[in-house]
């Protein structure tokens, strides 16, 4: 398929040729959800713990005498069942990541691509560079193409000055082909794929 290809001041510069096998696709939504939920688990940190009745810090001692009380039987304070006890079975560090084949992660890279083309968000660059890192300059660029929520994709090296314009300007994102990924694809309203992008995304998915 036929895309035109823009500056950043807004000109034309051409078109260039995506592939069907990429970019023309129908797109699933069981196999991006599989891919963002496989991205999104290994992200998460696991991270969450509570005390056992083994590390919370009362006495060991037993509470009151076995029998004769007339009440249950207890051991100390530490069990799960008194306040500020122990707690039973609560979440542990771990990881929450789990497997999904090379090959399913760059079908779903495929599809999350083809699901902007099929939906007319992409937007070919010719070339995301700046000769000086000035943030308003960019910003402004940006707003009179009508970029709100942006992901820009360049080719194996980001230029340095672009990189550093883009930082500051809420909603948009400057990855490498290599840094590439369903989740910040599906997350932003509109992708620009420059044609060093283009290059380097058809050969990592060939």
């Amino acid at each position: 398929m036929k895309f035109d290809v823009i500056k950043l001041d807004g000109g034309k510069a051409g078109s260039v040729d995506l592939g069907d096998d990429i970019f023309g696709l129908e797109p699933r939504a069981d196999i991006l959800h599989r891919v963002v939920r496989w991205q999104r688990n290994k992200a998460q940190s696991g991270t969450h713990k509570v005390k056992t009745r083994s590390e919370t810090s009362y006495s060991t001692k037993k509470i009151y005498r076995q029998k004769g009380t007339g009440g249950a039987r207890h051991g100390d304070r530490n069990a799960p069942i008194f306040r500020k006890g122990g707690v039973y079975k609560g979440p542990t560090p771990r990881s929450h990541a789990h497997d999904l084949t090379k090959k399913f992660r760059k079908l779903g890279l495929k599809h999350a691509l083809s699901a902007k083309a099929k939906a007319g968000e992409i937007v070919i660059l010719d070339a995301a560079e700046a000769k000086e890192p000035k943030t308003g300059a960019l910003a402004k660029q940006v707003r009179d193409l009508g970029w709100k929520r942006a992901l820009i994709i360049d080719g194996a090296e980001i230029n340095e000055n672009f990189a550093r314009a883009a930082a500051n300007i809420e909603g948009l994102d400057v990855l490498p082909s290599q840094g590439a990924n369903v989740y910040d694809i599906l997350k932003r309203d509109t992708l620009v794929i420059t044609k060093a992008g283009v290059e380097a995304l058809e050969a990592r998915l060939k």
